[in-house]
């Protein structure tokens, strides 16, 4: 469609707030031209350190206000011979139960309240898992407290400290990885053979999400990391409830073997998660990989090799000490039904 000329200025009687019109005390300057400049002027423009933040930068905006980016952000900085940003990501809007946020409703979510009540790694997780760019999405405290339970306290907290409970692996250190039992390749029998084809299904699914999680990263789909991060927790959660490592015993030399692959495997799974969430939820992440003994120069995305034992390659981990107990690495939100999860173990 053809564009208006638009004015960069205002009557100073209508915007009185504004910035002034050098010369001109009767107008000021249109606000959109002074926050949109902002981007430059805070990472050093006109100085030349600003050009190594610009262009190769990616802006991230609500739908609403959509035109002010795409057509006079970019107009502008091609009028001044600058190249307009390398990308725009443009998101949609979080609604409330069904209805547009408004003061007038009083239904706006103060998310100082919401760091205090589920932290800022809760917080976070649930916004990024949540938050679909392509439409608006809901909020409401009752699906947070159920998504954060779920899939923070139950199914990642839950697994972390299953494997490692003193009464599983009282040695408290990352198992050594059975090949015999394990072996490479999938419907291989012998005695010591004790892998399932479930257990092959869950290896390649881990194996393949650093990379599928980093694309979405790249793609700013976000919510699609974290939900194939959730898919492949369920999945080792599946993987120690079907082996119940509970039920063996490291006296036996039978199952001493695969009782330590168990742990192995599941903890090599952790180590993934643990990574792949740093971005998201940097403490808990943080948190994780120090139970597990993982180091800080062994946390990047380079260097995330998963189960290298299984691939025919030295594991560095195999046999450390996992870190210090670090406590609950999610806590419920939902207490009471914290107390029926506690009477059922029990």
């Amino acid at each position: 469609e053809e564009l208006p000329d638009l004015s960069v200025s205002r009557k100073s009687s209508h915007l009185h707030w504004g910035i002034p019109v050098p010369g001109d005390d009767s107008q000021t300057i249109y606000v959109w031209l002074d926050a949109l400049v902002n981007y430059l002027t805070v990472i050093g423009y006109p100085n030349a350190e600003f050009k190594s933040w610009w262009p190769t930068t990616s802006h991230i905006i609500g739908k609403d206000i959509l035109k002010f980016h795409a057509i006079y952000w970019p107009a502008l900085l091609l009028g001044a011979g600058m190249s307009p940003p390398h990308r725009i990501y443009v998101h949609s809007h979080w609604t409330v139960c069904g209805q547009k946020m408004s003061k007038s409703l009083g239904n706006v979510v103060d998310p100082r309240t919401c760091l205090d009540r589920y932290t800022v790694d809760g917080f976070r997780y649930f916004l990024l898992r949540q938050g679909v760019p392509n439409w608006d999405c809901d909020y409401y405290d009752e699906k947070v407290v159920k998504l954060l339970d779920s899939e923070l306290a139950d199914a990642l907290g839950g697994l972390l400290n299953r494997c490692t409970a003193q009464r599983i692996n009282p040695s408290g250190t990352y198992p050594v990885f059975c090949t015999a039992c394990f072996p490479s390749e999938a419907g291989l029998v012998g005695p010591s053979v004790r892998a399932q084809a479930e257990d092959y299904a869950l290896v390649n699914a881990v194996a393949a999400l650093p990379r599928q999680v980093a694309d979405h990263y790249e793609n700013f789909q976000i919510y699609k990391a974290l939900e194939a991060v959730s898919s492949c927790v369920r999945q080792t959660n599946g993987f120690v409830q079907r082996h119940a490592p509970w039920k063996l015993s490291w006296e036996s030399p039978v199952d001493a073997p695969w009782l330590g692959t168990v742990l192995h495997v599941a903890l090599e799974c952790l180590r993934v998660f643990g990574t792949l969430l740093q971005p998201v939820t940097p403490s808990l992440a943080d948190k994780l990989l120090s139970r597990l003994g993982v180091s800080a120069t062994e946390r990047g995305l380079g260097e995330l090799c998963f189960l290298p034992r299984f691939y025919g390659h030295p594991c560095p981990f195999e046999g450390r000490r996992l870190g210090p107990e670090t406590g609950l690495l999610f806590p419920r939100l939902d207490q009471s039904r914290a107390w029926l999860v506690k009477a059922h173990r029990t």
